[in-house]
């Protein structure tokens, strides 16, 4: 096979979308920040809002994702994204806005912003990853934290007697009036990468139809975190993360 035919439009496999920068990602190899960027990066490409699209940072691995997305973006406080969101949606109501959070950020210092939003539906898309831990700052125990697990301030097991049990914050968030789609997904295969995308589009979606809220929470790993390789991450993701945060819509309203 020529270079030129391996290059015509038919034979092309993938394509980068330009909706991500060039630069290179600073996350863990084996993470999973790179996927779902790339899927939010795509859902963006295909329903053309890319130049309408505003993305907030948070505080966290993902504290350089304005690197990565090539929307404007915006660098929150810690915890403070959907505040900034609401603002900055309330300023450009026929903007897409979204918040690209983990579990430390969005459900631990964050908790009163992400709740109260969700309550007053502002319409936003939230980004939830979580991988049950803190990540950035080494490996502590995080609210997401599963009982019996092993952290650095945890190194004998999440005592549940102590430090209380883990917080199903989706589940929470699919209580609340102002929330009109609560998910969890996740991404270490390719079919739930698939289904992964499909939600992210959904989402989307609601803003373009100023429905409220959309929730999407994404099961990661933490491979360095966990102190696993990328593939032995995967699988304890798979036996012990979904076991507590199953996967599936939690609450559809339209």
């Amino acid at each position: 096979m020529t270079k030129e035919e391996i290059i015509k439009p038919e034979n092309l496999v993938y394509k980068k979308t330009p909706v991500l920068t060039n630069n290179v990602m600073h996350y863990c190899p084996g993470c999973g920040h790179g996927l779902i960027h790339r899927l939010i990066a795509e859902v963006i490409e295909e329903m053309d809002i890319q130049d309408k699209s505003i993305g907030v940072a948070p505080v966290g691995c993902a504290v350089l994702a304005y690197n990565y997305f090539n929307v404007d973006c915006i660098q929150a406080a810690h915890g403070r994204a959907p505040a900034l969101a609401t603002a900055i949606n309330r300023l450009y109501p026929e903007h897409f806005v979204f918040t690209y959070q983990g579990d430390g950020d969005l459900a631990a210092i964050g908790t009163a912003e992400t709740i109260h939003a969700c309550n007053r539906g502002e319409n936003i898309v939230m980004f939830f990853v979580n991988n049950g831990i803190y990540g950035m700052t080494g490996g502590q125990m995080a609210p997401t934290t599963l009982k019996d697990m092993k952290t650095s301030t945890s190194p004998y097991g999440r005592d549940l007697n102590i430090m209380g049990n883990p917080l199903k914050i989706t589940e929470l968030i699919a209580q609340l009036p102002g929330a009109v789609y609560v998910t969890r997904q996740a991404v270490y295969t390719p079919a739930l990468a698939r289904k992964c995308k499909k939600a992210i589009r959904k989402a989307f979606e609601n803003i373009k139809l100023k429905q409220g809220t959309s929730f999407v929470e994404i099961v990661s790993n933490c491979n360095s975190g966990w102190k696993l390789p990328p593939v032995k991450s995967n699988e304890w993701l798979e036996q012990n993360m979904l076991l507590f945060y199953p996967l599936g819509d939690l609450k559809i309203n339209n």
